[in-house]
């Protein structure tokens, strides 16, 4: 078996392992307490109007969020303990339900502040300036970097002996990393990102 065979043959293999055993991806930042879904139940509250929010869930559980609002102002205005309560439980109940309608999971508010990386940060900042080239500066040249460095790698560790199976097998490691990286960038600039908002919608507006 020559070199290359060999490597390809390994390489097939690996790809269909980690396809395996791959986890299912989890995006964006709706679940935080600072996040676009809570702002926006803040909003409603304040406002007194329930329209404010139900852009955040599928039209099949408006008659549940219209429930929940209406009792949320309701218990409110009994007390300031009671207002903070209601909030924090219409709240989960309206992120719950839009991680559901969307088919993510919900694992409860998470706080605000947390580390979303810069992407995220760089990516409503665009939206509330209207000025999107720092953004895909951004995201430009971190792709950019990423496939270069994991392009040397592969190309560094494809130097090895037929003989030598542990440098085979790191050869491999680094090919499947190299084109899971560049696959997964292909498929998100074709639109493959977009899995986070299923059944075919769009993120609601800001």
């Amino acid at each position: 078996m020559t070199r290359d065979h060999f490597a390809r043959s390994l390489s097939v293999f690996a790809i269909g392992f980690v396809f395996l055993i791959m986890p299912a991806k989890v995006f964006g930042h709706c679940d935080g307490m600072d996040g676009p879904v809570v702002q926006a139940a803040q909003r409603a509250l304040d406002k007194g109007d329930v329209n404010l929010a139900l852009s955040w869930v599928q039209a099949t559980d408006e008659a549940e969020i219209r429930k929940v609002f209406a009792k949320t102002l309701a218990v409110r205005k009994l007390n300031p303990e009671a207002r903070e309560l209601a909030d924090l439980y219409f709240f989960e109940t309206l992120v719950r339900v839009h991680r559901t309608g969307e088919g993510a999971p919900y694992t409860g508010l998470k706080p605000a502040g947390r580390d979303l990386g810069p992407a995220i940060p760089a990516a409503d900042k665009a939206i509330e300036t209207g000025a999107v080239e720092p953004l895909v500066k951004l995201i430009t040249s971190e792709s950019a970097n990423g496939i270069r460095e994991r392009f040397q790698n592969v190309t560094a560790a494809k130097k090895f002996s037929a003989e030598d199976v542990n440098a085979g097998r790191q050869y491999v490691k680094a090919y499947v990393e190299f084109v899971h990286y560049v696959e997964g960038l292909h498929e998100s600039v074709q639109g493959g990102g977009d899995e986070h908002f299923e059944g075919g919608g769009k993120p609601p507006a800001r």
